[in-house]
Order: C-alpha cells, then sequence, then structure tokens
C-alpha cells in the first residue's frame, strides 16, 4: 500500500492458510508469484506474495488452537480512517467486532467486523 488509501475502499487480500508451503507451491505455479516472509511479532511468518515488483497479497499460517478447525479462506481488508471509532459505529448498527481493534508494527491498526449478515471482513487504518 504506497499511497494513502481512500476510506471504504479494499485494499488488501490475504490467503489464510491451513498448509502455507503447498499453497506458495500453487500460486507460484499458476500466478508467477513469488513469496517473501515477513517476520512476526510471535516469531512466526506471515508471507507477502508478489508480481514482478507489486505486492498483490498476503499470506496468513491458520496455525495453533486459536483457529480450531477454520478452514483455509481467501480475506479482505477495507481501508477506513478510524478504526476505533468505525468499530464502535459497526456494534451500534448491529454489527460484531470478532477481534477488537490492534496495532500491526509497520503496517497499522486492524479490527475484524462481521456485518448484520454474518459477512466477515478486515478493516484497517493503515500505517503511513
Amino acid at each position: 500500500m504506497a499511497a494513502t488509501p481512500q476510506h471504504g475502499v479494499f485494499v488488501w487480500n490475504e490467503l489464510n492458510s491451513r498448509d502455507p508451503e503447498k499453497a506458495m507451491a500453487f500460486y507460484s505455479a499458476t500466478l508467477g508469484w513469488r513469496f517473501e516472509p515477513m517476520p512476526m511479532e510471535d516469531g512466526g511468518a506471515y508471507f507477502i506474495a508478489w508480481l514482478g515488483e507489486t505486492r498483490v497479497a498476503g499470506l496468513f499460517p491458520l496455525a495453533g488452537p486459536a483457529f480450531g478447525s477454520l478452514p483455509a479462506h481467501w480475506f479482505s481488508y477495507i481501508a477506513v480512517d478510524d478504526v476505533d471509532a468505525r468499530l464502535e459505529k459497526a456494534v451500534a448498527a448491529g454489527g460484531e467486532a470478532l477481534r477488537p481493534a490492534f496495532d500491526v508494527p509497520g503496517v497499522g491498526r486492524i479490527a475484524v467486523v462481521s456485518d448484520t449478515e454474518g459477512a466477515v471482513t478486515g478493516w484497517i487504518s493503515p500505517q503511513m
């Protein structure tokens, strides 16, 4: 995310994977993506997918008991001007904060939100 993203616009897609090596091999072979690890605070790695010189997606390993039997899936993020204020509005409008706002150093402030029908997205106030 180079320029400041516009509020309310989808800005990032992330593959949440149970088998990151297999997923990376698939997308490398089929789309020509290459992957670079990005260390996470817990000691694990998040992977950035690149197509040439363009960051195109992320890959998050679904490891550990916190993810239960959640299947592999694609997850989208929407840029918001103030994640905390928007999360309050979402809850007031009948949505749910599935994961309260948290900071990801060098990335931004993120929350996971469920709308009134149960559709889930990540909301992010990117760090610029």
